[in-house]
C-alpha cells in the first residue's frame, strides 16, 4: 500500500481510480508522489458492478477519481454506479473522510425542468452520492453552477479555463484579432471572464433546441469579421452545436474558428462532424478519456491532472482553494 502521511496532523492519504478514466488518475497520483490504491474492479455476467480495497482504509481520507461517463467499457450508468459502490465501500470500511473527484458530473445537463413532468436528475445523482456516503465533492466545470447547490456537503467546483487561457496566449495570436465566442446565453458569463483574460473582444450566440441532442443557432450578437474565433464551451457531445456555430461564424467573417471544452463526450458522429467541418481546432482536457487513436488531426488534448492534484492537496492539509485562481 502506498500512502502520505502528514507526521502533525496524524493524517494518512488514498487516492482511488474508478474504471472509466484510470490514466488521469495515475497522472494525478504522479503530480501527488503517491501510488494509486490497490483495487480490485469487477462486472458480474449480469452486468453487476463489483468494487473492493484491497488494502484498509481505516481512519484514511479516501479521494475516489471517476469520470461519470462512457469509456473503458463502461457506460455512464455504469460508471455513476461504480463510484456510489467506491464511496459505500470505504464508507463501510471506516474511512475517515470520503471525497468524491468527479471530473465529468453524469446528468449535469437535467439541471431544471424544461418541460412538464421532467425529472431534475442532476439532483437525484447529487443525492445518491451522498447517501452512499461522500463527505466532499471535487467537480470540473459543472454544466451549471447552481448544481452545487444540489449537495449539502462542501463542494469545490474548479475550472480548466486557466489552462486554455495558457494555451491560447501560447500560440503567439494577435489580441486584437481574437474574438471568444459563448456558443449560447448560458455561457455567457464564462464566455465573459475568459474574453478578459485574453484581452479579447466577445460575441454571444443563441440557440434552441428543438429536441435533445439537436440545436439551432438563430443569432449571433457581435462583430466576427476578420477575426480568430474561439468557442468555449463546458462539453462537447454529437458537435452537432459546434460545427453550425463554426459555419455561422465563417459565414459572417471570421477568419477561422476554434473551440475549446473541458469535456469532450464525442458521442456517435461528433469525430467525424468535427474532421468534416470548418472548425481550425479542438482542445478538450482529459477530464473525460479521448481515444489515443482520435487524439491526432484536429483534436487535442490537456490535462487536467495538475490542477486536480492541487486541489486534492489543498483539500487534504486544510489549505485554501480559491488561492489556485488568484
Amino acid at each position: 500500500m502506498t500512502e502520505r502521511i502528514i507526521s502533525d496532523m496524524q493524517k494518512t492519504m488514498m487516492l482511488c481510480s474508478g474504471s472509466v478514466n484510470r490514466a488521469l488518475a495515475e497522472g494525478i497520483a504522479q503530480e501527488l508522489s503517491v501510488s494509486l490504491s490497490n483495487m480490485k474492479h469487477e462486472k458480474f455476467a449480469n452486468g453487476e458492478i463489483y468494487a473492493r480495497y484491497v488494502d484498509s482504509v481505516r481512519g484514511a481520507d479516501v479521494f475516489i477519481v471517476q469520470s461519470v461517463c462512457a469509456g473503458n467499457g463502461y457506460d455512464v450508468n455504469d460508471a455513476l454506479m461504480e463510484l456510489l459502490i467506491m464511496a459505500d465501500a470505504a464508507h463501510r470500511a471506516s474511512a475517515r473522510s470520503v471525497c468524491a473527484v468527479i471530473t465529468h458530473y453524469g446528468y449535469a445537463r437535467q439541471e431544471r425542468k424544461a418541460a412538464p413532468r421532467e425529472p431534475i436528475t442532476a439532483r437525484l445523482v447529487a443525492d445518491l452520492v451522498e447517501k452512499a456516503g461522500v463527505d466532499r465533492v471535487i467537480a470540473i466545470d459543472l454544466h451549471q453552477d447552481a448544481i452545487q447547490g444540489f449537495f449539502s456537503v462542501p463542494v469545490n467546483h474548479m475550472t480548466a479555463m486557466p489552462i486554455f487561457v495558457d494555451y491560447y496566449k501560447n500560440k503567439g495570436f494577435d489580441p486584437e484579432k481574437l474574438c471568444v465566442v459563448s456558443p449560447d446565453v448560458g455561457r455567457a458569463k464564462a464566455a465573459k471572464k475568459f474574453q478578459t483574460l485574453l484581452d479579447s473582444d466577445i460575441a454571444i450566440m443563441h440557440k434552441d433546441r428543438p429536441r435533445h441532442n439537436q440545436s439551432e443557432i438563430t443569432a449571433l450578437i457581435g462583430d466576427v469579421n476578420g477575426k480568430i474565433c474561439i468557442i468555449n464551451d463546458d462539453m462537447i457531445d454529437t458537435a452537432g452545436t459546434l460545427c453550425a456555430a463554426a459555419d455561422t461564424l465563417m459565414t459572417r467573417g471570421a477568419e477561422s474558428v476554434y473551440v475549446c471544452a473541458t469535456h469532450g463526450l464525442f458521442s456517435g458522429p461528433a469525430f467525424e462532424r468535427i474532421e468534416n467541418s470548418k472548425i481550425q481546432e479542438v482542445v478538450v482536457t482529459d477530464a473525460v478519456p479521448v481515444p489515443l487513436e482520435r487524439q491526432n488531426g484536429k483534436i487535442k488534448v490537456l490535462s487536467i491532472a495538475p490542477l486536480v492534484a492541487k486541489t486534492i492537496d489543498c483539500v487534504y492539509t486544510n489549505d485554501s482553494v480559491s488561492k489556485l485562481f488568484d
